[in-house]
């Protein structure tokens, strides 16, 4: 009997242990993956619209610009709300208004927007006296 003993001490259950280290390196991947990617971002305050590609786009700097977006159907909605013509140029006068130097208007239209209908936008704005009028576009890319 003293053989059977022997083998139970030797052969008694092992506890489960957890590696810290991996775990570690693991989470600061996740952590790093989530900041470049938020960091490449480009928040838009328009709506979600297919944009045109263009090979001579730049970055933008949103702060301080209105959005106007020019749907495929050819609505027009500033920044993220539908508006009526009507409606747009009484905003595009206040947002000229409350800033008379530094006005900035973005245009982010549908790359299957009627183009009757973004010249119609850019006209008024331009004709508000904002000198400052940006397109946005995605960026082509490579290999296309």
């Amino acid at each position: 009997m003293s053989g059977s003993s022997s083998a139970q001490s030797s052969g008694g259950i092992k506890k489960a242990r957890i590696e810290i280290i991996p775990l570690i390196d693991v989470v600061f991947f996740l952590l790093a993956t989530f900041v470049l990617f938020t960091l490449s971002l480009n928040k838009s305050q328009g709506l979600n619209v297919s944009l045109p590609v263009s090979e001579t786009g730049e970055a933008r700097d949103p702060s301080g610009t209105a959005t106007i977006t020019v749907t495929q159907e050819g609505t027009i909605a500033w920044d993220k709300d539908p508006v009526t013509l009507d409606e747009f140029l009484t905003r595009l006068k206040a947002f000229k208004n409350a800033n008379p130097e530094d006005a900035r208007i973005l245009i982010n239209g549908d790359e299957n927007a009627p183009f009757n209908q973004a010249i119609y936008v850019f006209d008024e704005v331009r004709k508000s006296g904002i000198q400052k009028v940006l397109i946005e576009t995605r960026v082509k890319p490579p290999g296309l």
